[in-house]
């Protein structure tokens, strides 16, 4: 069976979903666990999703290599902000065969769900943003 994404691929979504969750006393969300979310739903509920990822990310890196001359990955933190909140406004110079903003918005959309989401789908290990935000389950 062919994985979900590239290595790249993988990369990239980990670079942009650790600049949209940055850790601090909490975890990151790579390390919460939300690439693995979508990891595990892109075999299931977002199978439709998967192209659209697919085409994103590598146009992100795209998008960054005509601005930087190098990956998404290899840009700084501030930069990587930078060229994420271009996106969300769509303002990109390279062509997208979708719309770099709703590309951003599903990115934010599913990070959240992997993040604050009941660990049971992969994502928010150890319930740590539940932690974070006070959250107890009660049996």
């Amino acid at each position: 069976m062919e994985p979900a994404l590239s290595s790249q691929q993988i990369q990239t979504l980990r670079a942009a979903i650790d600049c949209l969750i940055p850790p601090d006393e909490f975890p990151g969300g790579w390390e919460a666990g939300v690439g693995d979310y979508l990891l595990r739903q892109f075999e299931r509920d977002l199978r439709s999703s998967l192209e659209r990822y697919r085409i994103g990310l590598d146009a992100l890196d795209q998008e960054a290599h005509a601005r930087a001359g190098q990956p998404f990955t290899e840009l700084t933190p501030k930069a990587q902000t930078a060229l994420l909140e271009q996106l969300e406004q769509g303002q990109v110079v390279t062509a997208w065969a979708i719309a770099p903003e709703n590309f951003f918005r599903q990115l934010v959309d599913h990070a959240m769900e992997g993040y604050y989401g009941d660990p049971g789908n992969g994502g928010n290990r150890d319930a740590s943003a539940w932690k974070m935000i006070g959250f107890e389950v009660r049996e």
